[in-house]
């Protein structure tokens, strides 16, 4: 039996499946773990190249593998799922990730730190405690159209709304119909005063972050985005170029392609769900207030070309490209006037 130089390594909550293989490929470990036993049974084997999937604690476990001497890489689940042969079960997908952390064109996914990680849980955070938000002043505008009362709309309206329901002399209101809302009224004002409190620590990460201020200066890109993409992209150079991080954000056109024919559809939607949505808000706000942004030539020519949707989607796959430009080379934008 030779020695173990590869494991795959197929992560649950409970229950973890192992497969190690030696040099020449030869499957020489198949072994089931408790979640308590893994570190043991890590720290007990010789070191060697543990390949994971990108999922839940991963990255958890790939800094506690690594701080025990062994290499560790995670993979995109979808481009391991390629190498599990028949029926799907443990056992089966830990030899699929054994086998695919091997491949010499495989992609991997950097490991984030636990203050990246931390970063990216105040965005997460913020993200639903907005929906939330969204779903409670929909509720309650919804409810007080019942009774003839409504408001402009824009979340600075609400507190119109909100001043309505306390107002005990307004007959428009039934008194059990008032109480209901006044419930509806508080979680609102809760859920914006936690909201505000994440962004006020989302800033302080911001400028104590150099990279964050860096993307700050891209005209499109605020505190927001910066905070978000300094988290979420490890490693800038884990792209060859900033037309392959577009890409990955899911920017470019779906490709549907054979027979010496390019077909080319709408954007792949692929990556990172959250920092594409970004990136398209961002564009479209700074096509609706930047002059500089509306004088650009190029922006002129595809405005008359293309639906205004279509015109965001592509300015954000701009501010994508000098974004990773910028991460790449450490330096602050610089427009076309100052480069010149």
């Amino acid at each position: 039996m030779g020695e173990i130089t590869t494991v795959g390594l197929d992560l649950a909550k409970n229950v973890f499946q192992v497969h190690g293989v030696d040099a020449e490929g030869a499957t020489v470990l198949r072994k089931q773990l408790r979640r308590a036993q893994v570190l043991a049974f890590f720290s007990r084997l010789p070191r060697c190249m543990v390949g994971m999937e990108a999922c839940a604690t991963a990255h958890y476990w790939a800094r506690e593998l690594r701080a025990l001497g062994h290499e560790v890489r995670l993979m995109p689940a979808q481009y391991v799922k390629a190498y599990v042969k028949r029926n799907k079960n443990d056992a089966a997908d830990a030899e699929a990730i054994c086998e695919a952390v091997v491949r010499p064109t495989m992609r991997f996914v950097p490991v984030k730190t636990a203050d990246q990680q931390a970063a990216v849980l105040l965005h997460r955070g913020r993200e639903r405690l907005v929906r939330q938000r969204t779903m409670l002043v929909n509720a309650l505008r919804a409810h007080l159209a019942e009774f003839g009362v409504i408001a402009p709309q824009g979340l600075r309206n609400v507190s119109k709304l909100i001043a309505i329901i306390r107002d005990e002399g307004d007959a428009r209101l039934p008194d059990l119909a008032r109480q209901v809302l006044q419930v509806l009224a508080v979680q609102i004002e809760q859920l914006e005063a936690a909201i505000a409190a994440l962004e006020k620590q989302l800033m302080a990460w911001h400028k104590a972050n150099p990279v964050s201020q860096r993307l700050a200066t891209i005209p499109g890109i605020g505190p927001i985005i910066a905070t978000a993409i300094a988290a979420i992209v490890a490693e800038p150079s884990g792209f060859r170029s900033g037309r392959e991080f577009a890409a990955w954000l899911g920017l470019v056109p779906r490709q549907n392609s054979t027979g010496g024919k390019t077909r080319l559809g709408g954007i792949s939607k692929r990556g990172n769900q959250y920092l594409r949505r970004l990136l398209i808000n961002g564009a479209s706000a700074n096509l609706l207030r930047s002059k500089a942004t509306n004088a650009d030539p190029w922006v002129i020519g595809l405005r008359r070309r293309r639906p205004s949707m279509v015109v965001a989607v592509a300015l954000a796959n701009k501010t994508a490209r000098i974004a990773w430009a910028v991460m790449h080379r450490q330096e602050d934008y610089r427009g076309m006037a100052l480069a010149a």
